[in-house]
């Protein structure tokens, strides 16, 4: 069975529209070829992918599974062109990671430095996705690899174990709690915290925790990073949860107290997640034994 990538394109950009002269425009080509275009495919086919109403084209069912197909089609595609460009470039290799905050800002940067120099052919493309995205675009091939944190699975793909990562309580000197070695995350509801931007993956974890407990996170501040966070908390802005790697490096140079939460989900567990070890790229896989072998993350 033959498939056109105008077709693809053509009904993904139905599914997103909803009408047939917009998605046409969207391809560059006339209503009436659009049209026909979709004609020819069901027909193709032999079942509808589209239903016609007044209101407008909406997917069905094999519809809807079709768009997501095509959707895969036109990321490799993309990356494709990426990679191929990169090759012209001499640029021999391209790799994906889609992590969260606290691999990000404390484990990968030296590890990445570190395998960049020694492969200068390679090009990494690094992003802070949230876990349950990470695992989505790992399934659908939207990355290479994933580094998720806590309790998440993935019956699909293959989860490696890669470092702990504990959340502590980080309070200024002269906070009231600054003189308990352990406290619930409960018990600290009341106060303001300093959070990180409202799309970091550490901001929704803490909101999903204060809203299991029926609370409300009372955000007095929210900054860039984690060393603004421990500043803020220095200068008694608020207090705030800090991955432990992060409170002990700026505890060094800063007044902050660092607090133990009893709450389990603080013990959290980061995980290398990828489709299949195997097949992976060769030199992704390079970069997986990199990441896992690497003490600490760092090196």
């Amino acid at each position: 069975m033959h498939f056109d990538f105008v077709d693809l394109t053509l009904i993904v950009h139905l599914a997103e529209t909803r009408n047939l002269a917009r998605a046409a425009e969207r391809c560059h080509i006339s209503p009436p070829a659009a049209s026909n275009r979709i004609k020819n495919l069901e027909e193709q086919l032999g079942f509808k992918l589209l239903y016609r109403t007044s209101q407008g084209m909406t997917p069905t069912p094999a519809g809807e599974a079709f768009v997501h197909h095509a959707r895969l089609v036109q990321e490799r595609l993309l990356h494709l062109a990426s990679d191929m460009q990169d090759y012209g470039e001499g640029i021999k290799g391209h790799v994906r990671i889609w992590a969260n905050t606290t691999a990000i800002s404390e484990f990968l940067p030296v590890v990445l430095s570190g395998f960049l120099r020694d492969h200068p052919d390679i090009n990494i493309d690094l992003r802070e996705v949230l876990s349950g995205d990470i695992l989505k675009g790992v399934a659908e091939s939207a990355t290479d690899i994933g580094i998720v944190a806590g309790n998440v699975y993935s019956d699909h793909l293959e989860m490696l174990p890669y470092r702990d990562d504990r959340l502590l309580l980080v309070t200024s000197a002269n906070h009231p709690l600054a003189r308990h070695e352990r406290v619930d995350f409960a018990s600290t509801l009341e106060d303001n915290f300093v959070g990180l931007p409202t799309s970091s993956a550490i901001h929704l974890f803490m909101t999903a925790a204060a809203d299991a407990l029926g609370a409300r996170l009372k955000l007095r501040i929210q900054v860039g990073n984690f060393e603004a966070a421990c500043r803020m908390i220095e200068m008694g802005v608020g207090i705030g949860l800090v991955p432990e790697s992060v409170a002990q490096r700026h505890a060094k140079s800063m007044n902050i107290r660092m607090i133990r939460l009893n709450d389990a989900w603080a013990e959290r567990k980061l995980k290398i997640c990828v489709r299949s070890l195997n097949e992976l790229p060769p030199i992704a896989r390079v970069l997986v034994e990199c990441l896992r072998s690497s003490e600490d993350g760092l090196g």
